[in-house]
């Protein structure tokens, strides 16, 4: 729920774009970005100016060669996200904000269980006995009670 403490903790009213990062939110991602190397050319661009960057691209869903002058250059900033893509970087910030946000609302960091639902499965054509699902494209296996059940005591 919307209060005016949370408004002014996700107020971006300084931000040149609604995809830029907070202070706040910085605070959060910085430690997760790389040590500078020590060689080669000296950074024009601060790491949080090319997040902002990736974050503009990516919610605006537009081409990299679209981005605003007053980014970094695209070739930049799409540099600096295939190396982080690549290296997981993306993979290691997801993992230790859901341990984060677990740990606040007072969970365990790690889940010790996971539940699989799904009632109809994709499937080769040689499987078994076909159903259909008005909210699947395709027709799929209904799974047996038989399956249900092992996949419930797998999780218990």
């Amino acid at each position: 729920m919307w209060t005016p403490t949370t408004r002014e903790q996700h107020s971006r009213t300084a931000a040149r774009y609604e995809t830029d990062l907070t202070d706040a939110e910085w605070a959060i991602l910085a430690p997760h970005m790389p040590p500078p190397s020590g060689r080669g050319r000296p950074r024009d661009w601060t790491f949080r100016e090319i997040v902002n960057g990736v974050f503009y691209v990516l919610r605006g869903g537009i081409p990299w060669r679209l981005m605003p002058s007053d980014l970094p250059p695209w070739p930049t900033v799409y540099r600096w996200f295939a190396a982080w893509r690549d290296s997981g970087l993306f993979e290691t910030i997801n993992h230790a904000l859901v341990m984060t946000d677990r740990e606040r609302v007072g969970r365990e960091a790690s889940p010790s269980a996971a539940i699989l639902d799904s009632q109809s499965v994709k499937t080769t054509e040689s499987g078994g006995p076909r159903g259909y699902d008005a909210g699947k494209s395709a027709p799929r296996r209904r799974a047996s009670p038989m399956e249900e059940g092992s996949i419930r005591r797998v999780v218990d």
